[in-house]
C-alpha cells in the first residue's frame, strides 16, 4: 500500500511540474532582453504589447485576428512620432490630441513654420463603426475622414498629411529613408512585419492605419446604459434609459426626433454621410462643392460622428462654435435656408428652413444628452497614450 501511495505521489508531483513546464513554455515574450532595452532609451512600451482588440467582425480589409498586436503597437508609436515631419516639431497626435478624443482643441491646427490649417481636425475616436465610413460588405466607400470626403481610407489621409507642406512635409520616401536608420524601428517593424527590408512606404501606413483602426468608444454612460435587449437582439434605444436622469432621457427624446436623421440613434452607425446645414447663405469654403466641382454640393460637408462630442469642440468644418450650447442654438434657432440645405432641415410644408425653437429647458436638456456620450477610458487609456519620455 506504502508503494502504491508513493507511486501516486510522484505521478502528480510529475503530473504538477509538466503542467508548471507548459505554463511557462507557452508564455509569449515578444521581445528580448536587448530589444528592451533598446527599446526604453526614448518609449515607455510594455513587455507584452497592449490588446488592441476592438469589436468582433470589425469590416477591416486584412484584419488577421490572431495578429499579437505588433502593428498596432508600431502604429502607435508613428503616430506620436514629431520624426514623422521633416522638422521634427509635428506628429499626427499634434491634430489629433487624446484628451480631445483625438480632435484639436484649436480651431485650425498648427503645422509646419507656424502654418495652419484651413479646417478644424475631425476627431478619431470612433472610426471602425461607421458603416459610411467602411460599408458593410467592402463594396461600398464614402470618403472615410475628411470634412469634404476627400480620402477614401486611413491610408489616403495619413499620407496625405505626411507629404502635406503644411503639416508635416516629408516625401513617403524620404520618411522611410530616416525611419530605416531608427534602431527602435527596426526592432518595431521587424516584429510587426518581418523579413528583410520590413521598413517601407506601404508598412509605414499600415501601422498607422492598425493603430488608428483600434480607436473605440464603448464605455460611455450611453453605452453603460443601453437596456438589455431580449434573445440577443438589438437594444430599444428609444425607451428610456434607468441610469439616465430625466433630463437626460427628454435630451434622447429630442435627439432622436429631431438629429437622428443624419446622426443616427445608436451613434454606432451615421445615417448620412455628408449634408448642408445651413450655416450660412454663401459659403467661403464650398465643401464637397469646391472638390466636385458641383453646384448642388455647395456648402455639404461630412456628418461627424457625436460621440465624445463634449471633449471635441470646436465645431463644425470652421470651428466656428465653441460649446455644445452655440451648436444647439444654430439648430433651434439659426438653419440659414441655402438652396442646398439638407431635406432633414426644412420645413415638410413649405420646404424652407426649419425652426426647432427649443425652450432652454429643452436645450439643456440635449445637452445633458450629449453629455452621456463622453467615453473617459478612450482619453485616458495608456495604450492609446503617447509612449515617448
Amino acid at each position: 500500500m506504502k508503494k502504491f501511495l508513493l507511486f501516486l505521489v510522484f505521478i502528480g508531483v510529475g503530473v504538477s511540474f509538466q503542467s508548471c513546464t507548459d505554463e511557462v513554455n507557452s508564455e509569449v515574450y515578444h521581445y528580448t532582453e536587448s530589444e528592451i532595452t533598446t527599446l526604453r532609451q526614448t518609449l515607455n512600451l510594455p513587455d507584452e504589447t497592449f490588446d488592441y482588440t476592438v469589436v468582433a467582425n470589425r469590416p477591416i480589409p486584412g484584419f488577421n485576428p490572431d495578429d499579437p498586436f505588433h502593428k498596432a503597437t508600431l502604429g502607435r508609436v508613428l503616430f506620436y512620432d514629431n520624426t514623422l515631419s521633416v522638422d521634427g516639431s509635428t506628429s499626427c497626435a499634434s491634430c489629433h490630441k487624446q484628451e480631445a478624443a483625438f480632435a484639436d482643441t484649436e480651431k485650425f491646427s498648427e503645422g509646419l513654420n507656424g502654418q495652419v490649417g484651413t479646417r478644424n481636425s475631425l476627431p478619431l475616436g470612433n472610426t471602425i463603426g461607421f458603416v459610411k465610413y467602411y460599408g458593410t460588405d467592402l463594396t461600398f466607400q464614402s470618403g472615410f475622414f475628411s470634412w469634404d470626403e476627400k480620402f477614401v481610407s486611413i491610408n489616403d489621409q495619413s499620407e496625405a498629411a505626411i507629404t502635406s507642406p503644411i503639416e508635416m512635409g516629408h516625401s513617403m520616401w524620404e520618411l522611410a529613408t530616416k525611419i530605416k536608420a531608427d534602431e527602435k524601428y527596426k526592432i518595431l517593424f521587424d516584429k510587426a512585419y518581418g523579413g528583410n527590408n520590413p521598413i517601407t512606404e506601404e508598412n509605414i501606413l499600415d501601422a498607422v492605419t492598425e493603430f488608428v483602426n483600434s480607436l473605440s468608444s464603448r464605455a460611455s454612460k450611453f453605452d453603460n446604459s443601453l437596456p438589455t435587449a431580449p434573445n440577443f437582439g438589438t437594444p430599444d434605444v428609444f425607451a428610456d434609459f434607468e441610469g439616465f436622469s430625466p433630463s437626460e432621457n427628454n435630451g434622447k427624446r429630442l435627439f432622436n426626433a429631431n438629429c437622428s436623421s443624419c446622426h443616427g440613434s445608436s451613434h454606432n452607425a451615421i445615417v448620412q454621410s455628408s449634408a448642408n446645414n445651413g450655416l450660412d447663405m454663401v459659403y467661403a469654403d464650398k465643401g464637397l462643392g469646391a472638390k466636385e466641382g458641383l453646384a448642388y454640393l455647395n456648402g455639404v460637408f461630412k456628418v461627424p460622428s457625436l460621440r465624445n462630442i463634449e471633449l471635441s469642440g470646436p465645431y463644425m468644418h470652421d470651428g466656428r462654435f465653441e460649446t455644445l450650447e452655440e451648436v444647439i442654438d444654430h439648430y433651434s434657432e439659426g438653419v440659414q435656408n441655402h438652396d442646398n440645405l439638407s431635406d432633414a432641415l426644412k420645413n415638410p410644408s413649405t420646404q424652407t428652413a426649419l425652426k426647432m425653437n427649443f425652450s432652454n429647458s429643452e436645450k439643456q436638456d440635449l445637452v445633458n444628452y450629449l453629455l452621456t456620450l463622453t467615453d473617459y477610458e478612450l482619453v485616458q487609456a495608456e495604450k492609446w497614450s503617447d509612449p515617448f519620455k
